[in-house]
């Protein structure tokens, strides 16, 4: 279950601020796997997206859990302000669905990224929400 911290305005500020994340994935052994990613999160569906190529570490990571179990988490932090969104991720391939993740990265970052044949949608449902958004305000 989300935390009430992703229903304030403090949280929809801050995950749409020019900042960078870093995203956490499983290896098949159990060692998590920590990269940076621009990460757009969907006030409305609730759900995190990150753009990158089929052949990352992470997809397969993500590709190597059964069904509905890859669990990742991605984090964010300015500062004294932070927000980590854990879940449940899957692999999209779907062009439609890649090319509402890119418009909402270029809105984010203020770029388009150069087109990649290879490049795939991660979907990250999250189930707990933690974080600081607002100094002195814990959520």
């Amino acid at each position: 279950m989300t935390t009430a911290i992703s229903k304030t305005e403090g949280f929809a500020k801050f995950l749409s601020e020019y900042h960078l994340a870093t995203l956490t994935t499983l290896r098949p052994d159990g060692r998590p796997h920590v990269v940076p990613v621009g990460v757009t999160y969907d006030h409305a569906s609730g759900v995190a997206r990150v753009i990158t190529k089929k052949s990352s570490v992470k997809v397969t990571n993500i590709l190597s859990a059964l069904p509905g179990e890859a669990r990742v988490a991605v984090s964010q932090v300015d500062g004294p302000r932070w927000v980590t969104l854990e879940g449940v991720a899957q692999v999209v391939t779907e062009s439609g669905r890649i090319a509402d993740a890119v418009a909402g990265y270029a809105a984010r970052y203020g770029r388009v990224p150069a087109e990649d044949p290879e490049r795939v949608l991660v979907e990250i449902t999250p189930d707990h929400t933690m974080g600081v958004v607002e100094v002195g305000r814990r959520g």
